[in-house]
This record gives structure tokens, C-alpha cells and sequence, in this order.
């Protein structure tokens, strides 16, 4: 079988350069193309010499209609506005796009699910960590089980992130009131300053940090009366999320058009 053809979308980023190496270090898969934002300092430069590996002969591009043509499957790390435009192409070009873009807002959520109705196969996770959907898991059979404890949720990252909580934060928040059988929208607090009273009960807190250069730290405490457990994970390198992400294209090669998460690429779903 010959290898699928990959583009990485924000190749001259943090995730993107990640990206690139875990791509061209699974069997399967081959780069493509390496598209980057108009105006990008990697414009033009060959993608494995961009991210610190041999050169590849895949200069990266501004020019996505160009990346895309001949491709099988998008790796996609970048904003929202750029990923809901990707899926609508992945759609169109009944492509694979794999999704780890965070911060989208529902209208987003909307525009990407649509695309997946409409013939491309997507794979979005607020995290593609295998460890951290485990823990997911974990997270969301606790909170099933110690339905009175009060559960608040710890996240730090590095000074350039621009969204808040984080995407694997809210992932968290999910799986957590999933395990309660609420919505999380419903039920969350992302913000404490001032006068606030007590903690309502049922509710699920958030705490953000930033500073330096962190990965990804991520606490889950549920908190009650004579006891407390915290569920920590530390991601220590972004290879972590690129692997999951090869991963999650090859096993979505096979699928038929559809939104997945990591649960599904894992076979953790109930």
C-alpha cells in the first residue's frame, strides 16, 4: 500500500514542527506539503530543515489550495478560523483531517461537525496525548462514582498560549460532567475574584496558569469532606501530540466520513 500523502497546516509553528517529524518518522505516512500563515518567517524554507531534521524537499508554502491538491490527509494545529477553512476543504476533497486546533468557539464546533456530515473524516481532540485521553477516562468514571465531591481543574502552560483554559482543560471539564450527566457550559466556573460567596454545589472550577516555557500541566482534584484525590498529568514534549496525532491519521484512513475524538482512535468508548 503506498504511504498517505500528509500536509501539515502551521508548519512553521511549535506544533507544526512537532508535527513534521512525527510524520516523516511513521511508517505510513509521507509529508506532502507544509502550509504556513501569509507572511510567516518559514515561507519558502524546506520543512525538515525547519523543524531541525534532514531537509525534505517540501518547501513550505502560504498556498493551501496548492498543499492540498494530491493530499489524503491534513494534520491541522493552528487557529480556528484557519481549521474550520481546512475542514470545509477536507470535506470537499473527502480528505482526513486530523484537528488539535483549541479555542474554537461553537460556531466553530458547528462549522467542523458540518464538514464532517459532509464527507471528510475528522479527528479533533482538545488533546492528542494517548496518556492524557486515558486519564480522560479515568476523570469521567470518578466523577460518576464520587458524585458530591466538588471537582476543580488546575491547568499551566507557556507564555505564548493565547486561549484559556486550555483545550485539554475543557477536555477535562467534559469527561468530568459527562461522569455527572450535566453540560459543562452549564455548570462550569472559569473565573473566582472578589466577594464570590461559597462554592455552588455541582459546579466545575477552573484555575489557569501561564509562565516560561510548560508544555502542559494539568490537575484534576476532587475535593470532599475527609479526602482529596488529584489526577495529574505533565506532558514533558510536544512529540507526545504529534505522535497521537500520526497515529490518529492512520486509524481515521480507514474509517468512513465522521467526527471522532481520541476515544474512538483509542477503542476506549463506552
Amino acid at each position: 500500500m503506498a504511504d498517505l500523502r500528509v500536509v501539515v497546516a502551521g508548519a512553521g509553528g511549535r506544533m507544526g514542527v512537532a508535527n513534521i517529524c512525527a510524520v516523516t518518522a511513521t511508517p505510513g505516512l509521507v509529508l506532502h506539503a507544509a502550509i504556513d500563515r501569509l507572511g510567516s518567517a518559514a515561507i519558502g524554507r524546506d520543512a525538515g530543515l525547519v523543524a531541525g531534521i534532514e531537509a525534505l524537499d517540501v518547501a513550505i508554502s502560504d498556498d493551501m489550495n496548492a498543499g492540498l491538491e494530491g493530499a489524503d490527509i491534513i494534520v491541522d494545529f493552528t487557529a480556528p478560523a484557519a481549521s474550520v477553512a481546512l475542514a470545509q476543504e477536507a470535506a470537499r476533497r473527502g480528505l482526513v483531517h486530523i484537528i488539535g486546533t483549541t479555542g474554537c468557539s461553537e460556531a466553530d464546533d458547528a462549522a467542523i461537525a458540518q464538514a464532517a456530515s459532509e464527507g471528510a473524516r475528522i479527528v479533533k481532540s482538545g488533546n492528542f496525548s494517548m496518556g492524557m485521553v486515558v486519564l480522560a477516562n479515568l476523570v469521567e468514571r470518578a466523577a460518576h462514582a464520587l458524585a458530591d465531591y466538588d471537582i476543580e481543574i488546575l491547568e499551566m502552560h507557556h507564555n505564548k498560549k493565547v486561549d484559556a483554559p486550555s483545550g485539554t482543560a475543557l477536555l477535562l471539564g467534559d469527561a468530568a460532567a459527562k461522569g455527572r450527566d450535566i453540560a459543562l457550559r452549564d455548570h462550569s466556573v472559569r473565573v473566582r475574584d472578589g466577594h464570590t460567596g461559597p462554592r455552588e454545589a455541582g459546579t466545575i472550577g477552573f484555575a489557569t496558569l501561564r509562565g516560561g516555557n510548560v508544555v502542559g500541566d494539568h490537575m484534576v482534584i476532587l475535593a470532599g469532606q475527609s479526602e482529596r484525590i488529584e489526577l495529574n498529568h505533565r506532558a514533558q514534549d510536544r512529540t507526545i501530540y504529534a505522535n497521537g496525532a500520526a497515529r490518529a491519521a492512520l486509524w481515521a484512513a480507514g474509517q468512513g466520513a465522521g467526527l471522532y475524538t481520541m476515544v474512538d482512535v483509542l477503542g476506549l468508548a463506552n
